[in-house]
């Protein structure tokens, strides 16, 4: 028997091809958590280290997965049930999605955090052959497995959770992301500044409380260890190197 979805009074209960606001915000905020332990996990087991891979400043979130379990979960939906269309849409919409979040990820983290280019049929390092056959088996999981599993539980959150309660996560996660990317902007310009022994940039009061306090080096290097930027050699240099 299928769980009854919680009818709220909102736009929320807008849909976006067959799924709603409320369900959106919950999967890229769960999916976003999970990947997060995901992450921590797989650092753990390949190099022995718990070491931060969230994504945002603030907040347990590897907004990535958020992203695409959400991307493909919306684009998929109508298809849930047949997994040779999961499987063909999956490949090509992941794959689009995989080359367009490297654009954005090397824009706001200063490193690409994959590159095939040592695989053969690839495109540009970005995207190849071989992971896009994993994406279009990936949508296949995501959407007969592990949707339905998350379902249930976002059912359960649905007959709790306010539309107050759901306006402030949006409203946090918002507001974290802008804050990762000026945090991640000054963390970079302290870096290339001691890099390059150019002149320490002034700040006021105001800024040097949240520059030098709330994102402080030492803050912003345990929450993101792999942070590097490129010189004018062309060379990745790791800030946290730079820093210490």
């Amino acid at each position: 028997m299928k769980n009854k979805k919680i009818v709220k009074d909102s736009k929320f209960n807008i849909k976006i091809l067959g799924v709603s606001l409320h369900e959106i915000l919950w999967y890229f905020t769960l999916f976003s958590i999970a990947g997060l332990l995901v992450e921590t996990f797989y650092c753990y087991h390949t190099t022995g280290i718990i070491e931060s891979r969230k994504g945002l400043v603030w907040g347990p979130f590897c907004p990535i997965y958020g992203i695409g379990a959400t991307f493909l979960i919306v684009s998929l939906n109508k298809y849930k049930d047949n997994s040779l269309k999961l499987f063909l849409y999956g490949f090509l919409l992941g794959s689009i999605l995989e080359y367009f979040l490297s654009f954005c990820l090397e824009a706001v983290y200063g490193t690409r955090f994959w590159d095939y280019s040592y695989l053969g049929l690839n495109l540009n390092g970005r995207i190849s052959l071989v992971y896009s056959f994993f994406w279009g088996i990936l949508a296949i999981f995501l959407m007969r497995l592990l949707k339905p599993l998350f379902d249930k539980f976002i059912n359960r959150l649905l007959n709790k959770a306010t539309v107050t309660i759901e306006i402030t996560l949006l409203a946090f996660l918002i507001i974290d992301a802008i804050a990762t990317v000026y945090s991640l902007s000054i963390y970079k310009e302290r870096a290339i500044s001691k890099y390059y022994n150019l002149p320490t940039p002034e700040y006021n009061i105001v800024e040097s409380f949240i520059n030098n306090k709330l994102f402080s080096d030492s803050y912003m290097e345990r929450s993101f260890p792999n942070i590097r930027f490129i010189d004018n050699t062309g060379k990745e240099i790791f800030i946290k190197n730079v820093i210490n």
